[in-house]
This record gives structure tokens, sequence and C-alpha cells, in this order.
């Protein structure tokens, strides 16, 4: 082992028990390069070594359970496809059960011995009064020593290739056991001050990573993980400050002094409706930034139909009362079409200049956009990706907007706000997808976050009704009355073909049962789904828009950007089958004009709980915001964006949705911190900024959102 080096830093085939085959797993399988790696790859679970249960005792499948007995015999079985499996019999004082193992049968069959006592760890199935175990935990009982230091045994993360290297959980507790020993506490590097550890009576940084592996007891097992989860949120909070501070040191933009003649020209005599409070307050807040020479950068939420277009184009008029251009981007070509036609709308008789520029814009109107816009006769610019080409260029952007942010990569929004070669622009980012507080400030903490929570007055509720599928005569009968009204309707369903593994109505046989119900040539249906080219797609969309269609039978493609204010029902089949937030965006597709709208949620009777509770969620409220909180506590930070941004939510034991309070007040640490010293130049914040340094090298700049 180098011995120049910090023992942490030391590379992992120099450790006692790894070598160069096994270190070259340990690389490739789980990234584990060093010392420091392995012993920050925290255990997932523990083994309570102090609790046994009987096999007679098991009576139905159940939690992970420990047992104490013999492995009376061993046997290797070939199968049909020449896979291989391993089977065993293991007795205690009480009866029998089987083990089963079809991963690492070559390994397994080596090292397993008759005979021999051993503890076993896994989940009892049961099935016909038989009980076995898949894949348990094997250790000898002769073996079994590190557990007399530990009432908890860790089980670390591990892959079939791990295994196969005899690199299991209770290999690496050995190696992970005896280097903990070897470890001294000037070894460990503490990350936090010491007025920290003090106030929130937090476990070192030495004695952390003792206890998160050995813990000898509950308590400091508990002191070891708040600690790690409360420095993991800490610290990302004190990135996310620190690099929003940079960013307005370094990204200089026009000052927009004026509230001019388009401006009020517009809010005093074209608004179509009495702003919300809500409304007024993100102008507000839109209007502080955009009178600094910094870079706004600002993310506005609000909820489906909350009036964020009206905000963003009020913001395009201030700009514009500066003398300086727009630009809208939106993700697809239906979408950025309605921004443009709502706000041509809008402007109407205002002499403001306004295009449209998308990939099906070609030939000479193109070439007459891009000249106009560079010269500055177009003001605003509406448009899909398009926008950011290199050959369009503008005269002085001072303002985008991104609609639906989430569907764009940084490098493209990146490739927008550049533009502008002197100064960059100001940006607003929008997005429909409610994103709760605590979430946003993780994924959003460099930004300065606007909030839309109430919609138009006039705006009639949706009503939403849970349905079984014995209910569908009904429904067919109370669709044949909204469209006879005029009315058009939504049909969503999670596949697109017949899936043997899911037992689903799928949208082929869903498309051909409604032809029976509403026939041709009386009715006409469009189809959508994601497989189609997007030409057909916006064709089929297209027809649905103009009412030549009264019902689009559709994927969850059109969960963003459709606005058919003529559209009042929204049937969701297999609801059971979708995430909260996507159910919220789907209801989101109707209510959107003034006739009452109803979202129908279709299920069989046999449910999940979690099932339930979504839809019971989706019943009970139209709050975006609540229905995301809800959402978070039931699977968690998922994907919320969209597109996860790399580094930002790889937290080891930190989960957004149930540890609010470590969050919290990891926040308001990090904030005080940074408002006292920025810079992290104060002696007692050492320890922060050398930790802030290394964690630099290790993540790219994921924070920046624009």
């Amino acid at each position: 082992m180098p011995n120049h080096l910090n023992i942490l830093d030391t590379p992992i085939e120099y450790v006692k028990g790894i070598g160069p085959s096994r270190g070259e797993t340990f690389r490739k399988e789980l990234n584990i390069h060093t010392v420091r790696n392995l012993l920050y790859t925290f255990p997932f679970r523990y083994i309570d070594r102090t609790k046994f249960h009987l096999i007679k005792d098991v009576k139905a499948e159940g939690d992970n359970i420990q047992l104490k007995g013999t492995l009376v015999s061993v046997e290797k079985i070939k199968g049909k496809t020449n896979r291989s499996r391993i089977t065993g019999t293991f007795k205690d004082s009480s009866g029998f059960l089987e083990l089963v193992w079809f991963q690492g049968v070559t390994w397994l069959e080596k090292s397993l011995k008759e005979g021999e006592e051993y503890i076993i760890y896994g989940k009892v199935n049961v099935f016909n009064g038989n009980k076995s175990m898949v894949h348990p935990e094997m250790e000898l009982v002769s073996e079994s020593a590190i557990h007399l230091t530990s009432t908890f045994d860790p089980v670390y993360p591990s892959t079939e290739k791990m295994d196969a290297k005899g690199l299991d959980s209770k290999t690496r507790r050995k190696i992970i056991n005896s280097l903990l020993i070897t470890i001294e506490e000037k070894d460990v590097s503490e990350t936090l001050p010491p007025y920290i550890l003090e106030k929130l009576k937090i476990s070192s940084a030495y004695n952390t990573l003792k206890w998160i592996h050995f813990p000898s007891n509950e308590r400091e097992k508990e002191l070891a993980v708040n600690r790690i989860k409360f420095e993991e949120f800490f610290f990302v909070q004190v990135r996310l400050l620190l690099s929003k501070i940079y960013r307005k040191y370094k990204y200089r933009s026009a000052p927009f002094a004026t509230i001019g003649h388009y401006f009020n020209t517009f809010y005093n005599h074209k608004l179509p409706y009495e702003l919300t409070n809500a409304q007024k307050k993100v102008i507000k807040e839109i209007r502080a930034d955009m009178g600094k020479p910094v870079q706004m950068n600002r993310l506005l939420q609000g909820d489906v139909g909350s009036g964020k277009t009206i905000v963003a184009l009020l913001s395009m008029l201030i700009a514009l009362d500066n003398g300086f251009q727009s630009c809208l981007m939106a993700p697809t070509e239906i979408l950025a079409q309605q921004h443009f036609e709502s706000i041509s709308g809008l402007l109407q008789g205002m002499e403001i200049g306004i295009a449209f520029l998308s990939g099906s814009v070609k030939g000479k109107k193109r070439a007459t956009i891009l000249e106009e816009l560079k010269e500055g006769r177009v003001n605003i610019i509406i448009g899909t990706h398009a926008l950011i080409e290199e050959h369009v260029v503008f005269k002085n952007l001072g303002f985008a907007v991104v609609d639906e942010q989430h569907r764009f990569g940084v490098a493209q929004r990146a490739r927008l706000w550049k533009k502008n070669d002197a100064l960059a622009p100001h940006i607003l980012v929008m997005t429909a997808t409610p994103i709760p507080r605590t979430l946003a400030m993780t994924l959003y903490g460099d930004l300065d976050v606007s909030v839309i929570d109430e919609l138009p007055p006039g705006r009639k509720e949706i009503k939403t009704i849970h349905k079984y599928e014995t209910a569908r005569p009904q429904l067919i009968q109370f669709l044949h009355s909204e469209i006879a009204k005029g009315r058009q309707i939504y049909i969503v369903y999670p596949l697109i073909e017949e899936s043997e593994k899911l037992d689903l109505q799928n949208l082929n046989d869903g498309y051909e049962r409604l032809l029976q119900y509403f026939p041709p040539p009386d009715f006409q249906i469009s189809v959508v789904h994601g497989r189609m080219k997007s030409a057909d797609k916006d064709w089929e969309m297209q027809r649905f828009i103009n009412r030549t269609t009264q019902i689009m039978v559709a994927t969850t493609v059109i969960e963003v950007g459709v606005n058919v204010p003529n559209a009042s029902v929204m049937v969701i089949e297999n609801t059971e089958r979708f995430g909260l937030s996507q159910l919220h965006q789907l209801r989101g597709r109707v209510g959107r004009g003034a006739d009452q709208s109803y979202c129908i949620l279709m299920t069989d009777y046999k449910i999940s709980k979690e099932g339930k509770e979504r839809i019971n969620t989706m019943v009970r409220t139209n709050n975006g915001f609540e229905i995301a909180e809800v959402d978070l506590k039931l699977r968690g930070p998922g994907d919320i964006q969209g597109t996860q941004q790399s580094g930002l939510l790889d937290f080891k034991l930190l989960n957004i949705g149930t540890d609010r309070a470590i969050m919290d007040t990891a926040r308001n640490f990090a904030l005080h911190i940074i408002e006292d010293d920025p810079k992290l130049e104060k002696p007692i914040h050492e320890n922060i900024r050398k930790e802030v340094t290394r964690l630099k090298h290790q993540y790219k700049d994921w924070a920046r959102i624009s």
C-alpha cells in the first residue's frame, strides 16, 4: 500500500483481500476506485444479528428474516436451456426450508459446505405449504465474528459479477471492518465547522464512518445516518448558493428601467381578464429582477391554466419598452404554434413585429423572418428548438422564455441565451409541472422561484370521477351526450399494443371498440401515439383542434402542449398504471373553456393500495402542488424534471420525500453561512471550503439551468 497517500486515497487494489483482479471488478461494477469510494458506499440495510426466527413460525410471505440452522444438502441442477441452478435443504430445530440460487452457481458450488451450521438471511416464499428462500445471504456460524462487536451487520449494493468474484456483503464486511480498525481519526477530514457539530449534536466525521458500517446500537446508526443526510443536502445547497452568487458577478445583462408605451397599452386596454394576485406578485418579482444589470434567472411554476403565458407576454413587453427583442422557445411545434396564435391575437393592433419559426418554416418565408430578426424588425419570435440554430441571429435579444423547460437539455438552453454577444438576456423558464417546495429548492436552488398558485376567475373546476369497468355503458351514454352538445373528448391509454406482461386495455383494441360505439361517418376519431411520425401526429392533432374529429384516442403524448378549449371530457383508461403527476397533466388538457369539464378515471376492481391513494387524491383535489406533495411521498423524487441532471439527485441516504426537517435545517445553515461569508474566507469555514473544492472536481456544473 503506497504510504505517501492519505489512506482514504489509496487505490482499491492495494487493500488486503482485494488485489488487482477484484479491484478491477470494483471499478467496473460499482465505480469504486479508492478506499474513500469503498468506505463511502454505504449499506442500504442492516441485518439485526440479535434476532433469529424459526422456520415453523413463518406462515406467509413477508419481510426478510434471519434463521440459524444446518445446510443438510446441496445439489446442482441443469435446466432445459443449459442454465444451472443450485438447490439446498436447510433445517433448524423446527423444520425444513428449500434454498435456491440461479446466479453465481460455479462459486457457490465450491463454497457451500454440507453439514455445516449457517446463519441465513432472506425472504421466505410459501407455496402450497412448502417454504423456500431464493438467493439467501449465507454465513458460516464458525466464521461469523464481525457481528460480535456490532448488533447490526451491513448489507451493501452488489451485482452478479461482484458475487461471482466472491465480493458479496459477507466478504465486504470483513474488508471494511479491517480497514476501519486501521484508520485513525486524523485520516478522516472533518467537513463541517465545530459550531454546527455542537449546535446540532452531530457525530464527528470519523465516528460517522465507523457507525454507518458497524453500529453497535440503534442510536449510533441513527446518529450516523442523520449526519450523512444533513451533510449531503447541506453541500448541495452551499454549492447552489455559491453558483448563484458567481453568476451574478459573471453574467451582466441590460437593466430594463423603463415601463413604457407597450406594457402600459397592453395592461390598460388589452388584458383579456383581471390578473390574479398571484400573477401580479410574479410580474412584480420579474420587473424587479429585470431592472438590475445582472441576468435574471427565474423559474415560473404555475399549474395548468394558471396564466403563465400572460406573465411571459407582459415581461416581453417590458423588454420591448427598453428596445430589446424577446423569444419564446417551446418543445413541440404544436405548443409553439399555439403560443404564437395566442400571443398574436392578444397583441393585435399594437404594431409589434411577431414571427413564428420552426423546422417546417422553409424557403423564402424563413429567409424573410431571419432577415427581419437580424435587422430588429421582429420584436418577438416564438418557435421550437429551431431558434437555437446557428444561422438564427438577433439584433439585440434581451429576454428569453423557455416553456416546459425540462424538455430541453442544459446545452440547448445555453445556446439560446448566447444569442446576445454583449449582454446575457434575462431568462424566464416556465413549467406546468408543480414541484413541491422542498424539491424546488433542491433542483433549482440557484434560481429565483416564482409560483402562480391560483387560477384566473371564471374557470370552472374540473369534476374528477372514478369509475369501474362495470360502469362503461353509462360512460358511453355520457360521452354521446357531450358530443351532442358540440363538445370533444380525449381517451388516453397507457399502451399502444398488447403486452403479455400487462393485461391492459390497449390503444388499438380501444380504438376498434370505440368505432362500434361511435361509428363513421357520423363520428370521426383521431389517433395519436408516440410511435407515429411527427408530421402524422401533428396532422391528427390539427384535425382535433379544427373540430374535424370529435374524439382523440391517444397515449400520454398529449400530456403537454394541446390546447383545445372545446374539449370537455378526459377519459383515462387503466388509471392505476399512471403516475400522479402524469394524471394531473392529462387532466389539465380539459377545463380550458367556459364549459363544465370532466376527468373520468377508469380502473379494474383490482387496484394496489398505492393506486387507490393516487386515484383518491385525484378525485379529492385539483391543486397541482398538493398532488405533487402526495406524489413525492408515494414514489420519491423519481424523474420529476423529465430528465435528471447529473449528480443532482444522487443522494446516498437522503430521501427528499421524507427528510423535510433535515433538509430545512441544512438549507437554513447554508443560507446563513453564505450570507455571512460569501467567499468562505473565514477560518471557521475552512472545512466547508475544502469540501466544496473537492466536490467541484467530482461533479460537472449541473446547477446551471439556463
